[in-house]
């Protein structure tokens, strides 16, 4: 189980900042795995995404102190603050309205397929559209541009879209560059996941117990290992590179999920 558990982690950490969808990958390693029962599996993904999490804040820190210790005055720190929490708000607040809907119909092998599917065309279409770019770094974004992704965020509320890929995509739609566009997606997961993952704890406590203490702190570790080095490695990746073969990767995945779950090689469903 401990070894499940580190795979789990893995692939929090790899898929949480690439446009992939890493709930959507959680969703459908932990049923092949047979993880866990469904409940408490929920429980452990939201709780390695903060492993994820600590490691966009270890990669930023100097930024982030720089831009406590100046969030008093007018200048790039301040503005970052408040992109942050602009950005962050909707998606939060329908999560709250609407989450035990969302993951009673859409948290399902079948759905995570068709929005890997879709994303993965809307991705393609993306990157071959024209772009006018308004923003090329993060300092230059406004309160009005942050609020823009923080909208196109609120579609990874279903499994299998991609929080990343929302942002990314979406912030590209509304005239941020690449960089800055990836930046500031990998900057919003520690509000947003940070929130999400804490409020978990606090409301599935009673679920746990001291047997679990070891898998869950093997999957935050490999968590935050592994998103660490996907922070850097894609930061890199963009220097030369476009997110299409990160689209034709969706498109293959959710083909395959579709295939196997309807000729009967594989049972998704719990």
């Amino acid at each position: 189980m401990l070894c499940k558990a580190l795979i789990m982690g893995v692939v929090e950490g790899i898929t949480e900042f690439l446009p992939i969808s890493s709930t959507g990958h959680l969703i459908l390693t932990g049923h092949l795995l047979d993880f866990l029962d469904k409940e408490k599996r929920d429980v452990f993904d939201i709780f390695i995404q903060l492993g994820a999490m600590l490691a966009v804040v270890w990669e930023y820190r100097r930024r982030l102190i720089d831009a406590v210790l100046h969030a008093r005055q007018p200048g790039p720190g301040r503005q970052l603050l408040i992109n942050l929490a602009v950005a962050a708000v909707p998606a939060m607040a329908l999560a709250k309205l609407f989450g035990t809907e969302i993951k009673t119909l859409l948290f399902n092998p079948l759905t995570v397929a068709i929005a890997f599917i879709v994303g993965g065309f809307i991705i393609l279409w993306a990157e071959r559209r024209q772009h006018s770019v308004r923003v090329q770094t993060l300092d230059e974004m406004r309160w009005q541009d942050a609020l823009k992704v923080g909208l196109a965020q609120c579609l990874a509320l279903i499994p299998g879209t991609s929080r990343s890929g929302s942002t990314i995509i979406g912030g590209m739609f509304f005239g941020i560059s690449r960089t800055a566009a990836t930046e500031f997606s990998f900057l919003l997961g520690i509000p947003v996941l940070g929130t999400a993952s804490l409020y978990s704890i606090y409301k599935h406590w009673h679920l746990l117990s001291r047997d679990d203490l070891a898998l869950f702190a093997a999957g935050f570790i490999a968590s935050f290992i592994f998103a660490l080095i996907a922070v850097r490695a894609l930061l890199r990746f963009l220097v030369s590179h476009t997110f299409i073969g990160f689209a034709w990767y969706r498109i293959a995945f959710g083909v395959l999920v579709l295939v196997t779950a309807y000729s009967g090689l594989v049972s998704w469903v719990d």
